[in-house]
């Protein structure tokens, strides 16, 4: 009965609230009037007392004085201190109104006290009636059979906001509040009482709670990491309350849960960027990115946008990723009056006429290259395409950007590169090579590389895939109880490349600072803790959530590097490493992409791939290749079919 009544009262229109709100004030005050007469001449029919009809024109009157002050429409579970001063202000307004009728229409005329006496019996009956609905909401909210106990983290004014919130909403009741600071345990908090952290185990099993509340949004990421940590030995299952930035956007409701997103866990506090470097290649000027719908790509985009370009021009392959970015930067662009020039190109990088083409047609200043095959076993089963992807489309695009006049070129580079085990990572520093050749012959464009490791939830990374198999029940799929790898926010990640491709002179290799490397098992065992879930293993065979090993995958390794040498100095920015590393002549690099090319003709993946091992520090050929062209041999029928190799050189 109860929750029935407080699921009506909660899911009524606004529009009636407010009328009823309104009927409570047209019945009060006139009340409050009389009072305030009777407390005056201490009779409850003192012979001065105005006519009827007094009484009904202060109150038809003053609904619309409170209407204008916007009291109705306030909602009652967020009054506060400026609610009260905006009560007292319009209450204000209506004593003088009462001042008026009294002396001028009230027969006999009301004493010269009245109305002060009515302003304080009014602003007291207001804020008690709607208090005594609050609480009622409150109790009927509490009372709620079906609503689940919860817990909130926190006893700040983040956790007084939670309390309110979700004791407004239909799902959840707070019951215990936990907080580090020792002044606050052992205090009651809008009826809740304040825990220390350590008494978890025993609150859990007297409430049966299954989730608890972050409600720290000042926090960084450092202390909620630590904040989990101490908590992921317990059975509940951590959540946030929507950011402000959802809440603005309408894309969250403030009672709303969401789950605490390993990102946040694993990611740093931001370093605040050198606004400086972040805008040199961008503001003002004319920006092209390559791979713009790709996971970094689209995330420069974002952030590009932001930093005052006239004009960018989007570039990728796949015709979705390109519609989707696109769509989502007008969007960008039109809501905060950004005023950018948004084209959309479909196109191949490595198709050089074109993009000399595009390039001159639209006056590029600065190019981002994000554009390249990066997942390491797709391309070791496709060699010859991973390095007509990574190697030539980078060559085509840098030389187009040297016809062109372009001034700056970025090349989005990755920690595979540094003595790779796999041909992605081999063709990605092969594409090294080349900028740094190009930066020697001549003096038109200056090129960078940046350099780094994952990234949190980009399309290659282990987290969106992990969080899938927890989802499904698992088992979570590690390859190595060993392997480790680098991770790095994605915001943070675009942010650092466009700082970096600013403080190059020419031919630089920068190094983004990734911090610890993190073991990967860790990982999944946080993100199945983090889901309120437990690891079934030999100790805990009744546990969710198996993980199993299944080995390394063709060309991964179980540590990454971001320095193939030994020097490295640091920049302006403390995240940002310049590396001096060996590079080849420009005649030796185009000697390496003639012997390249003419093994990607013949379709001769070995002899890429011992190519590769002459050039690249580190890359071995021991492994035996996976490409499907090499290792299925066709039938005789098959085999006829094929014909001699074809040139299709893209030079």
């Amino acid at each position: 009965m109860k929750q029935q009544a407080y699921l009506s009262l909660i899911g009524m229109p606004r529009s009636r609230k407010r009328y009823i709100l309104m009927a409570m004030d047209l019945i009060g005050l006139p009340i409050c009037l009389w009072l305030a007469v009777a407390l005056r001449h201490g009779h409850p029919f003192p012979a001065a007392l105005p006519d009827p009809w007094v009484f009904a024109i202060v109150a038809v009157v003053t609904i619309p004085v409170f209407h204008a002050f916007g009291i109705y429409r306030s909602v009652l579970r967020a009054l506060g201190a400026p609610f009260l001063l905006t009560i007292a202000a319009a209450n204000m307004l209506s004593a003088l109104l009462v001042i008026v009728a009294g002396q001028l229409l009230a027969s006999p005329p009301m004493d010269a006290t009245v109305p002060a006496i009515y302003w304080m019996t009014a602003v007291l009956a207001m804020v008690g009636s709607r208090a005594v609905a609050r609480l009622a909401l409150e109790y009927l909210g509490r009372e709620s059979g079906d609503k689940e106990p919860i817990g909130i983290y926190g006893a700040g004014k983040a956790g007084v906001q939670a309390i309110a919130a979700l004791r407004f909403g239909p799902e959840y009741n707070p019951v215990f509040l936990l907080d580090d600071d020792p002044a606050l345990q052992g205090t009651i908090v809008n009826g809740i009482p304040v825990w220390d952290p350590g008494a978890l185990p025993d609150l859990v099993r007297r409430y049966g709670v299954k989730h608890v509340v972050l409600a720290m949004p000042s926090a960084g990421r450092a202390r909620r990491r630590d904040i989990v940590e101490r908590l992921q030995t317990q059975p509940v299952r951590m959540m946030t309350m929507p950011g402000l930035a959802d809440l603005v956007s309408g894309e969250a409701q403030v009672d709303e849960l969401k789950e605490v997103e390993i990102e946040d866990l694993l990611g740093r506090d931001p370093v605040p960027p050198i606004h400086d470097l972040l805008e040199r290649n961008i503001r003002g000027k004319l920006v092209l990115v390559s791979g713009a719908g790709g996971s970094i790509g689209s995330e420069l985009c974002r952030q590009i946008i932001r930093n005052g370009p006239r004009r960018i021009v989007l570039l990728d392959l796949n015709e979705y990723a390109l519609y989707a970015i696109e769509a989502e930067l007008r969007q960008l662009d039109e809501s905060e009056g950004l005023a950018v020039e948004i084209l959309a190109l479909l196109g191949s990088a490595a198709r050089k006429r074109r993009m000399v083409h595009i390039m001159r047609r639209f006056a590029i200043d600065t190019v981002y290259h994000a554009g390249a095959y990066k997942h390491v076993p797709l391309v070791e089963q496709n060699v010859v395409e991973g390095v007509r992807n990574n190697i030539f489309a980078t060559q085509h695009l840098a030389e187009a950007a040297i016809e062109s006049g372009v001034d700056t070129f970025v090349l989005i580079s990755t920690d595979k590169a540094v003595r790779p085990t796999n041909v992605m990572g081999a063709s990605k520093r092969v594409a090294e090579l080349i900028l740094q050749g190009l930066a020697r012959e001549q003096s038109t464009t200056r090129f960078t590389m940046v350099r780094f490791g994952n990234v949190l939830g980009s399309s290659g990374s282990v987290v969106p895939r992990f969080r899938e198999q927890i989802r499904a029940g698992g088992p979570i799929t590690v390859t190595h109880p060993d392997v480790t790898r680098y991770f790095m926010t994605i915001s943070e990640a675009a942010s650092l490349v466009l700082q970096a491709g600013a403080m190059g002179t020419g031919g630089d290799v920068f190094l983004l600072e990734m911090g610890e490397p993190v073991r990967v098992l860790d990982l999944a065992r946080r993100m199945i803790r983090l889901m309120g879930l437990e690891v079934r293993d030999k100790e805990n065979a009744s546990g969710d959530i198996e993980i199993q090993f299944v080995g390394l995958r063709p060309g991964e390794k179980l540590f990454e590097e971001l320095l193939i040498g030994t020097d490295a100095s640091g920049t302006t920015h403390p995240r940002i490493m310049r590396a001096e590393e060996h590079a080849l002549s420009w005649p030796e690099v185009v000697a390496l992409l003639e012997e390249l090319d003419a093994a990607c003709i013949t379709v001769d993946v070995d002899g890429i791939r011992n190519i590769l091992a002459r050039v690249v520090d580190g890359y071995s050929t021991e492994s035996p290749t996976v490409d499907p062209i090499v290792r299925v041999i066709p039938d005789s029928r098959d085999a006829e079919s094929f014909g001699p190799p074809r040139s299709d050189s893209i030079h």
